[in-house]
């Protein structure tokens, strides 16, 4: 670790083609968002908004730099929660107009003939990384989504942001149907592109909660920059290391960068523990983020937060490198 202007730099890495530099660890909006989700919450109480809001900008001065929402987190309210916390951090590098409506003015960085929108020499928009501050704002629109366009214009105002890192195209488990809408011409992936291209958006990606056909030919057309998949101790299926088999190998041979949600197992393996032993008061958070972690192919665990001291806790997880365990020598099974 090092320091930057007083703000501990943690473990972070290259976030697969995209090219960014990202945290390790990310601050999942899920929680804040979702009433009631993982515990007794209302994004609509006052007190506790503003709990969640202290939390990302702790976050934020702490170093880390992932932040992950979504559309369909309470409605916007998750987006909403992190404009507000985040508003005047991400640098906006331009103007720009979008159906009819006007982004507001650029903050922290002056409108130039080279970072106008569309207008970049012989790069396209997308990859031109013009801002100067670390924070990564990822986002998602639902595969089921019949209006993608209007859906990442809310985005943008609800973010307080007229450029949006990543949007990643949100879904479970992909039927036939789900997949032809995708990747249909006209459908969801053409018209994110096509937002891409105007400079309202960097990079695409998609989420899963499977590893079905339809993730695998979604990562086969090269042309998603990211796969948001469930990843944890209890769920192990996306990676296979002895066999080697799973959708995040075959993301990261892929060159695109992976990241994980539900990475301490959104309580689940908490409530297995008080199955089998109630009364059973051990966090056993850090050593669930430490499985995660261990995977050199996660480029960032997710873990939802909405306190202060739950950001801290996590921050040190990640800063604890003698933490991480062997995942190849726990998938031994024969004795040598």
């Amino acid at each position: 670790m090092s320091t930057r202007e007083g703000v501990v730099v943690i473990e972070s890495n290259i976030f697969g083609s995209t090219g960014r530099t990202v945290t390790r660890i990310g601050f999942g909006g899920a929680p804040a968002g979702l009433t009631n989700y993982l515990g007794t919450y209302s994004p609509e109480q006052l007190d506790q908004r503003e709990q969640v809001i202290a939390a990302i900008q702790h976050a934020a001065d702490r170093g880390v730099t992932y932040f992950d929402t979504a559309a369909a987190y309470g409605s916007g309210q998750s987006e909403r929660i992190f404009g507000e916390a985040l508003g005047g951090r991400v640098t906006r590098p331009t103007d720009v107009l979008f159906g009819g409506l006007v982004a507001p003015d650029p903050v922290g960085i002056e409108e130039s003939p080279e970072t106008t929108a569309g207008d970049s020499g012989s790069l396209p928009p997308h990859a031109i990384d013009t801002d100067p501050e670390p924070i990564f704002l990822a986002t998602k629109v639902s595969h089921k989504e019949s209006d993608v366009r209007g859906s990442v214009e809310r985005s943008l105002r609800n973010l307080r942001v007229d450029r949006i890192d990543l949007v990643q195209i949100h879904g479970g488990s992909y039927t036939e149907a789900d997949e032809a809408r995708v990747l249909e011409r006209g459908g969801v992936l053409d018209i994110l592109e096509k937002a891409r291209d105007e400079g309202l958006i960097r990079h695409i990606g998609f989420t899963t909660e499977d590893q079905n056909a339809a993730v695998y030919r979604f990562i086969a057309t090269g042309r998603f920059e990211v796969m948001q998949v469930q990843y944890n101790l209890l769920f192990q299926h996306p990676y296979s290391p002895d066999r080697p088999f799973g959708c995040m190998i075959a993301a990261r041979d892929a060159g695109m960068g992976i990241v994980t949600m539900r990475s301490l197992t959104s309580g689940v393996f908490q409530r297995w523990m008080q199955m089998l032993r109630p009364g059973d008061n051990f966090d056993y958070s850090a050593a669930l983020l430490q499985f995660v972690l261990s995977n050199p192919l996660v480029n960032v665990a997710l873990a939802g937060m909405r306190t202060a001291s739950e950001v801290d806790r996590n921050i040190t997880v990640l800063n604890d490198a003698a933490g991480r365990i062997d995942l190849d020598g726990l998938h031994q099974k024969y004795v040598q």
